[in-house]
């Protein structure tokens, strides 16, 4: 699909607050989001699954290899049920990686960062903010955190996730 294609059904979708099926470069797997903000850099939507929202992701609209409206009996489910209604569009900053991070550490809350490409995933908070980096402190599956911040390079990072169900409820006992 091309770019330009991508942007216009990304952008419809949010304009029409549908849900969209957007498939991953590195992945075989689909997922289903109602976007919230696009720019030609990024895509920020929430996750649907289930007939339920669960929480923020920011993708990279380089990585997304194609994307389609749902047009289904779901769509409708969810409208009905006024999911969308009452949907917060938080307030992030989607100019650059740096802004966007900039924007979480207002949030103050844990967030994952991911570098699919890799299968790398780190949950935790953000340290410190640099031009080309972050420092991010994160904890394990066991829940205990890392003595020191690592360095992650904006230009590994394929997603951001905040307010899910999984970074909030593990958030709460570490």
């Amino acid at each position: 699909m091309n770019r330009n294609n991508l942007l216009k059904i990304l952008k419809n979708c949010e304009k029409n607050k549908e849900i969209v099926r957007i498939y991953l470069k590195y992945e075989d797997n689909y997922y289903y989001y109602i976007p919230i903000k696009i720019n030609e850099e990024f895509f920020l939507g929430t996750e649907e699954e289930d007939f339920l929202l669960d929480g923020y992701s920011i993708r990279r609209i380089k990585d997304i290899k194609s994307a389609e409206p749902r047009d289904d009996l779901t769509s409708t489910i969810i409208k009905e049920e006024g999911l969308l209604e009452n949907l917060i569009i938080p307030e992030i900053d989607l100019n650059s990686w740096e802004n966007i991070f900039s924007s979480l550490s207002k949030i103050n809350q844990n967030i994952i960062i991911e570098d699919e490409y890799n299968e790398e995933f780190w949950i935790g908070k953000i340290i410190d903010i640099k031009r080309d980096y972050i420092l991010f402190k994160h904890f394990d599956a066991d829940g205990i955190w890392s003595e020191e911040p690592i360095k992650i390079g904006y230009n590994i990072v394929t997603s951001i996730t905040f307010n899910s169900r999984y970074v909030d409820v593990f958030s709460k006992y570490v």
